[in-house]
């Protein structure tokens, strides 16, 4: 992207307007902080993308 191209964008976290530019080393998100709260919220599975279980565990299977 070059000078002209960049445009603000909105931080997925904590909705503060930030510039999509290679300046900001935690894109989409506007700090480090920010970023590790959406990782935490994948790890707890906050987060999630819907859809079928693919794994059948051990203790769902019939005997």
């Amino acid at each position: 992207m070059n000078e002209h191209t960049k445009r603000p964008i909105y931080c997925p976290t904590c909705k503060a307007e930030i510039t999509w530019s290679e300046e900001n080393p935690w894109r989409p998100f506007c700090s480090q902080r920010c970023r590790l709260i959406d990782l935490g919220a994948w790890a707890t599975e906050s987060h999630r993308i819907p859809g079928e279980d693919t794994v059948k565990l051990d203790s769902d299977t019939e005997e």
